[in-house]
């Protein structure tokens, strides 16, 4: 993966009145480096947060969970959280996201957008939300040893 093909940074921007956002242009020159048309958005297992990726990040979630039991509780619960907390979606032509209740219900979302860069795959967070986590991520990380 080349430094370009990251997804770096932050950035906020408004919902409008027909509940879409403009994806921040340097995460869409990542997509369009990556040749991506669909994104697999999913609940993020640990913070409050839509995780978004080309699907090779399901196929991965797939060939982890294949690796397991079918039948065990491990299996189930990966699958459930894969399969059952994620959706496809796609930008429009003007590189804007439609914002699904599934995304509204699960980070509390309302009017506003923060996308958060993660590597790999970036995030939605309300903004808030995303402050927050961020600053306390940054005093856990300084604290002395």
């Amino acid at each position: 993966m080349g430094v370009a093909d990251r997804f770096l940074s932050n950035a906020t921007n408004k919902i409008d009145a027909k509940g879409r956002v403009s994806v921040p242009s340097v995460f869409r020159s990542v997509l369009a480096r990556n040749g991506t048309q669909e994104l697999y958005a999913y609940q993020d297992f640990i913070f409050p947060a839509i995780s978004m990726a080309g699907a090779e990040i399901l196929e991965r979630f797939e060939r982890q969970i294949a690796t397991l039991d079918p039948f065990s509780e491990e299996a189930n619960r990966m699958s459930l959280l894969v399969h059952g907390g994620g959706i496809f979606m796609k930008l429009d032509a003007e590189g804007r996201l439609q914002i699904p209740d599934f995304v509204r219900d699960f980070t509390g979302i309302a009017d506003r957008v923060t996308f958060a860069g993660r590597g790999d795959h970036f995030q939605l967070w309300e903004p808030a939300a995303f402050e927050e986590m961020q600053a306390r991520a940054r005093r856990e990380r300084m604290r002395p040893a």
